[in-house]
């Protein structure tokens, strides 16, 4: 991502809580490790059962994670998906699908072990996350 785009996404990056710890020249090389992706909406980004091999991060938009065709979750900015299965080598559990037009950055499988160890602030973040839908998803359990 060069140029006007670039400092426009390190802007938004510096708003997201993923990314808070970070200083902007640490924003500014996220904002070159990861791809720019637009999706229109109703489209599936992540399709259950199938292979996803991309970490998401939404810049913009809404997209609802769908179990069976059931909407468990609505994602919006700041927001992230794709990263269990990318950690795990497994297709998604869930699809995920744009609810209106979404702007996302992306990065591939093969890189989010090197990018999380090098941004352990973004990792640690990831976790609590994590930590926060587990929490959330045993209280629906019981």
């Amino acid at each position: 991502m060069n140029g006007k785009g670039g400092d426009e996404i390190v802007d938004i990056l510096s708003g997201l809580a993923l990314f808070a710890d970070l200083t902007r020249p640490q924003l500014q090389a996220v904002s070159h490790t990861f791809d720019e992706e637009w999706f229109t909406e109703g489209q599936r980004i992540l399709r259950q059962g199938f292979a996803g091999s991309n970490f998401y991060v939404i810049l913009d938009g809404e997209a609802a994670v769908r179990i069976d065709g059931e909407t468990r979750a609505t994602l919006g900015r700041g927001d992230f998906f794709g990263e269990v299965s990318v950690l795990l080598g497994e297709p998604p559990t869930a699809d995920v699908v744009a609810l209106r037009p979404l702007r996302c950055i992306a990065l591939g499988g093969p890189e989010i072990e090197q990018f999380l160890i090098s941004y352990p602030r973004v990792m640690y973040r990831m976790l609590q996350a994590q930590a926060r839908r587990l929490r959330n998803a045993n209280r629906w359990r019981s």
